[in-house]
Parts: structure tokens; C-alpha cells; sequence
């Protein structure tokens, strides 16, 4: 048996070849790997109610996934990451509803970039019925293909709006080139959606009545970060698994951007200008890096009295998270 669970004491039985373990538990690649020492099994405590990923290392070092486990999850990044579960992980209702009868319309925009090169490329996606002429917010999401396909938070919302639960909104799946680059703290990056993405968006599919900016990790740091200094385009924001460990121009000799060591620069710098134009989700998940700043974040808009919600998934930094939080931080912003 590839993964046993007895309450929360969860044994990894090592594969063939299998020389250390690598998980959400160890940050992936950001703590040291669980040794396997003489081939035997590796119990960790973790979280009831927990979706876990995790990997095997061969004595090369070498990610491989579990062969014995045929689980696998959302994530995009990479071939081998394998799931387990502590219990039963929770899915929102939202989920649970049958496909909405009554579907968006999703528009494909493409275009070569000015401020930054290349071929740019964005989904806007219309609620069912929408009036083009009708004020309605708009939401510019970074990582805008996986939120579209893997997060599926345009039928996150026909699912909230034929429920009654919410009302619609137009969502801009906006694609980067060098999310690193484009999405570390970068002010070049509001140049690129005032200067090539609202042009687009903006009269052509809707008449803006609120602007907000909707991401996860670095996507979600460039959100807030754009979002609580220009209260003169942004009144909403939503943040995933934000990425606030960052510091301006913080990167290694290669180039690397820093976001384990970087400090907490943004919410040191939120504490002295409060973003009270701001309303703002926040989640993050229990098994990753960002839990803790996350979680100070949200206790400093909770300390000042911010407008904002703040919820946490028994899991990592992942796409599993992360579509499970779809539908609350939709229902915050657009729900009532």
C-alpha cells in the first residue's frame, strides 16, 4: 500500500529506489527531504481533513512519482506530485451543484505586447445575458489560464449566479510571459494593463462600475501590491496563497527572485498606509511556506479594522487549495 491513514498519523511506504520523501510537508524543495532510512515506511502527523502532495527522491535526487498511488492532482508545474487524504477533504457546494444551465460567454483576445515583448494573450469571459452598457465590476486575473482551466472560476461564477447566491461579473483571464519578472512587486506591470489590457476590455465588454485585481501566490502579491496603491483604478482584491514574502529588487546572483528570506516588505508598508478603499479575500493553505505571512497579513487588516475576509484550506500550495477557495472569495466579493 502505497499511503496509509490512521486518524492523523499518515505512513508513506517507499517504492523501488525511492531515497527520500518530498512534500507540501517539507515545502517541496524549500526544506530539506525525509530521509528513507533501511527502506522503511515514513509516518508524519498531519492536519484531518488534509489533501497532501508529495513525491519520492531517487538517491540522485530525482522527483519520481509514487508508483503505487494512482492520485493525482491539479498541478500544473509538475509530472509527479501524488495526493493523499487525512479523512475526507471538504468541497464547497458550490461544487456540488450540477454544471449552471445558463453559461458565460468566453471572448479570446491576442496581441503583441508593447511593455512587455511578446505575443499577449487574455480571455475575457461575460456572464450570461450581459449588457456590455450595464455598469458591472470587472476582474483582471493574473494567471489567467489556469485560474480559466484548472480553477475554473468562470463556472465558479455561472454556478453562484444561477443559484441566486451572487451577481455576475466580467473576469479577464489575463496571461503572463515572465510571471517572475512581471509579477515580483513590478509597477510596469499596471503600465501593461492600463496601456494593452483595458483598451481592450474596457467599452468593447464592459462599462466599469468597480475595478479588481484577483491572483494567486506571486499573481496574488502583485494584486494586492497594484491594489492597495492605486485606489484611484482598484477597489477589490482577491489573493491566494499570497506571496508576501518579497522585497523590491530582492533576487539571488542568478536572477532568482526571492520569496523565502525577502522579509514581509508589503504588509510592513500596509501597517503605515492602510488600504481602506480596499475590500479584500484572503486565504491561503495550513501546508505551505506563506501560511505564516499570510496569516500576519490577515491579522493586520484585521488590526485595523480593513475590510476584508480571511480563510484557511487543510492543504498546500496548490491548485486543490486554491479552487476550493474559488467559491468564497467569489461569493465575498459578489455575493448578497
Amino acid at each position: 500500500m502505497a499511503v496509509s491513514v490512521q486518524g492523523q498519523q499518515v505512513t508513506f511506504t517507499p517504492p523501488a529506489g525511492a531515497a527520500a520523501l518530498v512534500g507540501d510537508f517539507t515545502d517541496w524543495h524549500k526544506k530539506p527531504a525525509l530521509p528513507v532510512e533501511g527502506g522503511h515506511p515514513v509516518t508524519l502527523t498531519l492536519p484531518r481533513g488534509a489533501w497532501v502532495e508529495y513525491a519520492w527522491l531517487d538517491a540522485k535526487g530525482k522527483a519520481f512519482a509514487d508508483p503505487d498511488n494512482p492520485q493525482r492532482s491539479l498541478n500544473p508545474w509538475w509530472p509527479y506530485p501524488r495526493a493523499a487524504v487525512v479523512g475526507e477533504y471538504a468541497r464547497h457546494p458550490l461544487w456540488l451543484r450540477p454544471d449552471a444551465a445558463r453559461r458565460g460567454t468566453a471572448h479570446r483576445l491576442t496581441w503583441a505586447g508593447t511593455v512587455f515583448s511578446g505575443t499577449r494573450r487574455a480571455i475575457v469571459y461575460t456572464p450570461h445575458g450581459h449588457d456590455p452598457a450595464h455598469p458591472t465590476p470587472v476582474y483582471y486575473i493574473q494567471d489567467g489560464v489556469a485560474f480559466y482551466r484548472t480553477g475554473k472560476l468562470g463556472e465558479v461564477m455561472d454556478r453562484a449566479v444561477e443559484a441566486g447566491l451572487a451577481q455576475g461579473a466580467v473576469l479577464v483571464f489575463v496571461e503572463p510571459g515572465d510571471r517572475s519578472a512581471e509579477y515580483y512587486l513590478n509597477d510596469r506591470y499596471l503600465d501593461f494593463l492600463r496601456e494593452e489590457v483595458f483598451p481592450r476590455v474596457e467599452g468593447e465588454f464592459v462599462t466599469v462600475s468597480e475595478r479588481g485585481l484577483w491572483g494567486a501566490s506571486l499573481g496574488g502579491l502583485i494584486s494586492l501590491y497594484l491594489g492597495s496603491g492605486h485606489p484611484e483604478l482598484f477597489s477589490r482584491v482577491v489573493s491566494h496563497s499570497g506571496a508576501f514574502i518579497a522585497r523590491p529588487g530582492a533576487a539571488d546572483a542568478q536572477g532568482v527572485i526571492d520569496t523565502t528570506t525577502a522579509g514581509e516588505w508589503l504588509r510592513e508598508r500596509l501597517e503605515q498606509t492602510p488600504p481602506r478603499h480596499l475590500k479584500t479575500s484572503l486565504d491561503t493553505g495550513t501546508l505551505e511556506w506563506l501560511t505564516g505571512p499570510n496569516r500576519r497579513m490577515a491579522g493586520m487588516f484585521a488590526d485595523l479594522g480593513l475590510q476584508h475576509q480571511y480563510r484557511e484550506y487543510p492543504s498546500g500550495h496548490n491548485w486543490v487549495t486554491w479552487r476550493e477557495a474559488l467559491p468564497e472569495a467569489f461569493l465575498y466579493m459578489q455575493g448578497g
